[in-house]
Order: structure tokens, then sequence, then C-alpha cells
């Protein structure tokens, strides 16, 4: 399975990024994958091959190359629940300095490097986060809706909130298919309701899912979070959502 570490270059500078492929000649479709708040580590490569197993040149950007290569933090090799706090208080403040104009001037980039590299095949890719990725992945469908083709967040952060900007108030532009597998807790029914109405307002396929027993972070195995029957029911709903919509990429 080949792998790369790439320099992606942007508005602000050079983001480091981790790609996987397959080991074949021809191209393939693309896949932007945003990690979660914890960064670039193994585990998110260790997601990168595995779907690049499955047909997809995947790219994994550092969201905070602003601050430095990935990790930008050191982050344990098992990130339990007495180390959680420690690690995110050092990653706040660049979690709040990564504004939605940062976020949009980023997707820029990352769109327009991927579908130039030489093994992406034309036509449209997906985006797809975790955590903090999956507003980073539906932000970057709804500002390219003519490229994105499906997007997919699992145990998502902020898509609705009450800020001018947020996430879902921009759906309604989407042309994107969507999935979006929700943790117990991770959203209110108030909150699920109205991601599921711009949806609607769409006009385009989406599942909205709660997966059973689980908490925030469930597809992350180095965390307390992970729940293996979780992370299997993500690709499940992952893997044939990418065969429908990039098929033919």
């Amino acid at each position: 399975m080949p792998t790369k570490t790439l320099q992606i270059p942007t508005a602000d500078g050079q983001a480091d990024a981790f790609a996987a492929f397959p080991d074949r000649g021809e191209r393939h479709p693309g896949v932007l994958l945003y990690p979660d708040a914890f960064g670039v580590r193994p585990v998110l490569k260790e997601m990168a091959r595995e779907l690049a197993e499955h047909g997809y040149y995947v790219l994994v950007p550092n969201l905070y190359y602003r601050q430095g290569p990935a990790p930008v933090i050191e982050l344990p090799e098992h990130i339990g629940e007495e180390a959680r706090p420690a690690v995110i208080a050092q990653l706040m403040p660049l979690i709040e300095a990564h504004t939605t104009a940062r976020v949009l001037r980023d997707a820029d980039a990352y769109l327009g490097f991927l579908t130039a590299q030489p093994e992406v095949g034309a036509g449209p890719v997906t985006t797809i986060g975790y955590c903090l990725g999956a507003v980073l992945a539906m932000r970057t469908a709804t500002a390219h809706p003519g490229q994105v083709a499906a997007v997919a967040g699992f145990h998502p952060g902020f898509l609705v909130t009450d800020a001018p900007d947020s996430p879902h108030r921009r759906i309604p532009e989407l042309t994107a298919q969507v999935h979006i597998g929700l943790a117990e807790g991770d959203m209110s029914p108030e909150a699920i309701s109205e991601l599921n109405q711009a949806l609607d307002a769409a006009g385009v396929g989406y599942t909205t899912e709660i997966y059973p027993g689980t908490i925030h972070g469930f597809t992350m195995s180095d965390t307390e979070a992970f729940n293996p029957a979780a992370l299997q029911r993500h690709w499940d709903r992952l893997l044939p959502l990418l065969d429908r919509t990039l098929a033919d990429c």
C-alpha cells in the first residue's frame, strides 16, 4: 500500500499531509479525510490505508499546520480519560484559531491539491470527517457543491449552533449525498431535527443515525471512547456511500 507525506501549498503556508492509495497504476477516486481534534496520528493513517485498500486515494491534511508539522503537540499513545483534559487544553487554542474563513481557504487548497494528483481520477470527490473534522467535511462540501459527491461525518462536533456561520445554514446549497453517524448525546433531538430539515431543504439523499451504545469519539481506537462494533458500523455505512457516489470516477 503506497503512502506519501506531502506538502500542500495554501494561502497561509504549507500544510503537511498524509496520503494512501492503491498499489495499482490507474487513477482512483479522491477522498479528503479530515481528522478529529487530536489530529493526524497513527490511527488516522491506518484508517486512510483501510480506505485505500478499497480503491480510493485518501488525503489526510494536518489541520494545525500553521503551528507546525503533525503532531503539533505530543500525544500519548493511548488518549485515556486521565490524559484527555490536558491534551484538550493544549489543543483548544488551535481549535479556536481555526476560524470558518481559515477552514474555507484550506478547503480550496486541499481540494485543488487532491484533484491534481496524478493518481486521482477526474470527477467528484468525497469529504469525510471525525469530530471537529465532520464540521470541516461539511463546510467543504457546501462550499464546493460541484466537486463533492458525498460527505460523511462521524461523532460530529458543532454542525448545528446559534452562530450566523453555523455549518447547517449552508446545507441547503449542498448537492452531495450525506451520512452522519452520531454518538448517543452528540446532538440534542432538536439539533438533529434542525439538521434534518436543512438536509431536506437541500433535496439530497441522506441518513442521520445514532449509533447505539456509543460515546463521542467511538471510531478512534487510541481513545477510551472506542467501540469496535460502532467502528464496523461506520465502515458498513461509509463504504456503500463511496461506492454509490464515486463508482464512475
